[in-house]
């Protein structure tokens, strides 16, 4: 290696063990770093780089022990730090949740911080976070579907269009009809709800908000012409007042009877703020009250606790209840197989 070569390669190594403001890492310090990495120098070297390095790169000096200490500044524009072992353990447990979130063509963007933190656990040797990327799971609470596959240029179409507020041309797969159409879009904002992401927008020569499930959109392209927005989308206000429904959604109070061990899960993991439990006299269930969206998803958890809850009010969600359950009677009374004895 050129001895121009050796230098820029040990400039940067040396940048990268010194920690953000308000920590701090002593000039030995930084010496044995680039002793272990292989660089024969002495102190006085270090000490010269780093006063060459410390106006270009942002670096803090401090001299009050004694001895100088290095920093970055916070918020460097230039960030070659090493990653820190809390900052790889929150990575690979971001993408361990995420893997069955966004579309893979996300994923695969952010692929390469992802592998930075597993490849900085591997190389951490014998210590005991060495091995945390094969320790570290997130499992999701109940079943989750595989995500819906999103082509990359589509995405990629979408994102510029959205963020550079642009109109885009796409051709939808509507459901509804099975048929692709041609559709001239003004994006609005995007909601990753479970396996599925949604564009929402308005179509051309339309008003009202519109949702487009971005596995459904074939073809996308982002042409050099503004989007028609008058105002930001209010992306929290829009889900609240109800995302992928046809009306918008009113609170009410959940009045239930529930099993121990769900009472034990909502204590731990409440429905809603106001959430309260009070044990029942005549046995060990609690009677839960709580505010909640009189939505499809809420009436859906409570069709998965089963027999592990009875739910008193609202009356509406009772006749659901009710009807439901007669309904998947007649329907297994009239597919149940005749049962044969065995000899």
């Amino acid at each position: 290696m050129s001895e121009a070569k050796d230098t820029l390669l040990r400039l940067f190594t040396l940048l990268r063990p010194i920690p953000e403001y308000p920590r701090y890492a002593s000039s030995p310090t930084l010496l044995e770093k680039l002793h272990e990495r292989g660089f024969s120098v002495d102190l006085r070297t270090v000490q010269r780089d780093l006063n060459r390095l410390s106006i270009p790169f942002s670096l803090i000096s401090d001299e009050s022990s004694g001895r100088y200490r290095w920093s970055h500044t916070k918020d460097t524009p230039l960030d070659l730090r090493d990653m820190e072992p809390s900052t790889a353990l929150a990575l690979v447990l971001a993408a361990s949740h995420l893997n069955s979130l966004p579309p893979q063509s996300v994923i695969n963007l952010l692929g390469p911080q992802f592998n930075k933190a597993r490849n900085y656990l591997e190389d951490l040797g014998q210590n005991d976070l060495a091995h945390w990327a094969r320790r570290v799971r997130a499992h999701p609470n109940g079943k989750a579907l595989l995500p819906a596959q999103v082509h990359a240029a589509v995405w990629r179409e979408v994102s510029t269009a959205l963020l550079e507020r642009r109109r885009l041309r796409v051709s939808y797969l509507s459901r509804r009809k099975a048929e692709r159409k041609e559709l001239l879009l003004h994006p609005a904002g995007l909601v990753s709800r479970h396996s599925i992401s949604y564009l929402i927008g308005t179509v051309d020569g339309y008003g009202d908000l519109r949702q487009f499930a971005m596995h459904r959109i074939q073809q996308a392209e982002c042409l050099e012409v503004a989007a028609d927005c008058s105002e930001p989308l209010d992306v929290d206000h829009y889900i609240r007042n109800g995302f992928n429904a046809s009306a918008l959604i009113d609170d009410v109070e959940l009045v239930a009877d529930v099993s121990p061990q769900i009472a034990w899960l909502l204590k731990e993991t409440p429905l809603s703020t106001d959430q309260s439990l009070e044990r029942l006299a005549e046995c060990d269930w609690q009677r839960l009250r709580a505010r909640v969206p009189q939505d499809q998803e809420t009436l859906w958890w409570i069709f998965g606790l089963n027999d592990n809850i009875q739910v008193h009010e609202p009356t509406v969600w009772q006749t659901q209840i009710r009807s439901k359950l007669e309904l998947m009677r007649r329907r297994y009374e009239a597919t149940a197989p005749t049962l044969k004895a065995t000899p």
